[in-house]
């Protein structure tokens, strides 16, 4: 696969995580995603597991790249998480904001690891 065509393969990809990440979020109900960013946190931490799982089988593929960097880049969002944080913030619900910010990091980060054991495994 040449260059060009795994960037339209990323792009594609990116344009259906964005998608995905769309519907996924707008799945739940408006009363629950106003009280807390639910959506967006089950989003970026099945995205952290999925990416894990992906670099534990270390593919080496062009695949991989259209997958993780599109696929996965567009379905997951740091800067709406971290907006979100914010907006906790602001509402001045502090709890709620540091599961959102720091708590979401560390789980993502403990997804993607699992996701690496368990393709290595």
């Amino acid at each position: 696969m040449n260059g060009v065509w795994v960037a339209l393969g990323i792009a594609a990809a990116g344009g259906v995580g964005a998608a995905a990440r769309h519907l996924v979020d707008n799945s739940l109900p408006d009363r629950v995603r106003e009280r807390f960013p639910w959506g967006i946190m089950v989003i970026n931490l099945t995205g952290s597991f999925v990416l894990g799982i992906l670099v534990g089988l270390s593919l080496e593929h062009p695949i991989a790249s259209v997958l993780s960097g599109g696929l996965l880049g567009g379905y997951t969002t740091f800067s709406t998480a971290s907006l979100d944080t914010v907006r906790l913030l602001a509402a001045r619900r502090p709890v709620a904001a540091l599961f959102n910010g720091p708590g979401m990091l560390v789980l993502a980060i403990a997804l993607a690891g699992a996701g690496i054991l368990l393709a290595r495994a």
